[in-house]
């Protein structure tokens, strides 16, 4: 099992991001080593989820319908409507969307999450974390969740955003508003 004192992130990448009108939307893109079911089930069942995602679940999401989201960081849970959940390719809910393709014996995984311009950077940096975390528990050598405050604290995220802010272009601010602590 890798400690998590040990582990360090790789450098910025698979990132991009899109403008439509006054929306922002950050694309991250993993290759990961899992089945397209063993990931669907990770973003899907609670049990997983509160292993590896900056939210609590009180519900799977694997089914069209409602859900309560609580991001770390922030006290009062989010009604959250799932509109799409066609397993294990297509996942959508609120400013969130999932898709997962079956790519050289594993998944290609690609979030698609609208976001505030300003935080951009800091929301690609929690992902990124975030998403090798999940990569290690799948693996079954799990290092434990890292989001929202204490991942800031991480000098792997510090990192990262600085490496996302220039690949993006953009500056980031100093100190996040609570609603802004989502990855």
């Amino acid at each position: 099992m890798i400690e998590r004192e040990q582990y360090a992130p790789g450098p910025a990448r698979g990132a991009q991001v899109r403008k439509d009108g006054e929306k922002w939307t950050l694309i991250l893109v993993r290759e990961l080593r899992h089945s397209p079911e063993k990931v669907w089930q990770a973003l899907t069942d609670p049990a997983h989820l509160c292993e590896w995602a900056p939210f609590d679940a009180e519900g799977s999401l694997g089914t069209v319908g409602t859900v309560k989201l609580t991001w770390v960081g922030t006290p009062t849970p989010l009604e959250t409507r799932v509109t799409r959940a066609e397993a294990p390719k297509v996942l959508e809910y609120n400013d969130t969307r999932w898709e997962l393709e079956a790519f050289a014996g594993g998944t290609r995984l690609t979030l698609w999450h609208n976001i505030d311009r300003r935080f951009i950077a800091w929301g690609a940096a929690g992902w990124h974390i975030s998403f090798d975390v999940l990569e290690r528990l799948l693996a079954g050598d799990p290092i434990g969740r890292m989001v929202g405050a204490e991942a800031m604290k991480f000098s792997g995220w510090q990192r990262l955003n600085a490496e996302y802010a220039k690949q993006f272009g953009i500056e980031t601010p100093n100190k996040p508003p609570q609603a802004a602590q989502k990855p």
